[in-house]
């Protein structure tokens, strides 16, 4: 939704709410865009039947992604991301909960173990993709399992070229990628790289997709470069790509612009490739002929020359 002057709305948003006071101006600061995002949030929500696979794969992911998921216990059959109008609660659910992303599971006889990954821009619905759960072993199975510590970021790896070619799979790699990358930085402590993500484009079908989780152990080798040693630590999920949304024209085009967050423009400076900074001054109106200078010795001597004709010429 959009107002009168352009600005985008909340759901059920009638008029732009403007900030009274400076914690209110701070607040959505910290909601507006910016050059690198934060973290982003993500939104576990059950539709209206679900299973008990579905209900172990939801608590797996939301494990996975950590301090930055938000969870509904109850059922919500009114959402429903690929039926118009059933969008509707779940961007406003996923406006109160500010999310950016929501993972929905649901069950049903002609879509058994369905899993549903999507992301908003501006609490609307950009894209939506579904994943039908096929085998499921829970990080709970596995022996030594434990959760990722605080703080931490795993590395993530893509096996296959079908998340280069294909439209579907090329969704579900930014997907993930969105989902499981956390806060953007530029270094990473080698100490604290403790687990991999690996999604690997292969199974049954051509339309399959393997997401396992391995922990990293850094061992002695006799040098300086350790030896990494890989344990599965769990979820181990089999899944088969279905129905997938693709965002509007509008909403990618505008999803897609970089926000103008530079300095403020400094006046009578610019650039030049061959001088550089350039800047210029502005003086008033300088009138030489009044202004009092230093007079030089040479008009002296001219002067008394000049005096001196004057005096020859007048005695005769």
């Amino acid at each position: 939704m959009v107002d009168t002057k352009g600005q985008s709305l909340a759901p059920q948003q009638t008029h732009l709410v403007k900030p009274k006071t400076r914690k209110g101006k701070r607040f959505l600061d910290k909601r507006g865009p910016k050059l690198v995002e934060d973290a982003k949030r993500a939104l576990f929500l059950y539709g209206n039947d679900t299973s008990q696979t579905v209900k172990e794969v939801l608590t797996d992911l939301h494990k996975i992604k950590g301090i930055d998921a938000h969870s509904f216990s109850r059922k919500n059959p009114d959402v429903k991301p690929f039926e118009s109008g059933g969008e509707a609660p779940l961007e406003f659910f996923c406006n109160k909960s500010n999310c950016s992303l929501f993972v929905l599971g649901s069950h049903s006889k002609k879509r058994p173990h369905n899993i549903t990954l999507g992301r908003l821009y501006d609490f609307h619905l950009y894209d939506a993709l579904e994943l039908g759960v096929e085998a499921h072993r829970p990080i709970s199975s596995f022996r030594g399992a434990g959760t990722a510590q605080v703080g931490n970021k795993p590395a993530i790896l893509f096996v296959g070229e079908r998340f280069d070619s294909e439209q579907d799979f090329k969704m579900a790699k930014s997907m993930l990628l969105d989902m499981f990358r956390g806060q953007q930085v530029e270094q990473v402590n080698l100490a604290g790289l403790d687990r991999v993500l690996v999604a690997y484009a292969a199974g049954t079908s051509e339309r399959s997709l393997l997401l396992r989780q391995y922990r990293i152990a850094f061992k002695k080798s006799g040098n300086k470069v350790p030896r990494v040693s890989l344990s599965e630590m769990g979820p181990s999920l089999d899944c088969v790509l279905r129905r997938s949304r693709l965002p509007a024209v509008d909403l990618e085009k505008e999803a897609l612009k970089q926000p103008k967050l530079t300095k403020k423009k400094e006046k009578n400076i610019g650039s030049d490739l061959l001088k550089g900074r350039v800047g210029r001054i502005y003086m008033p109106k300088q009138t030489v002929d009044k202004m009092a200078l230093a007079k030089p010795k040479g008009l002296k001597r001219e002067r008394r020359e000049a005096a001196a004709e004057k005096k020859a010429a007048k005695q005769n």
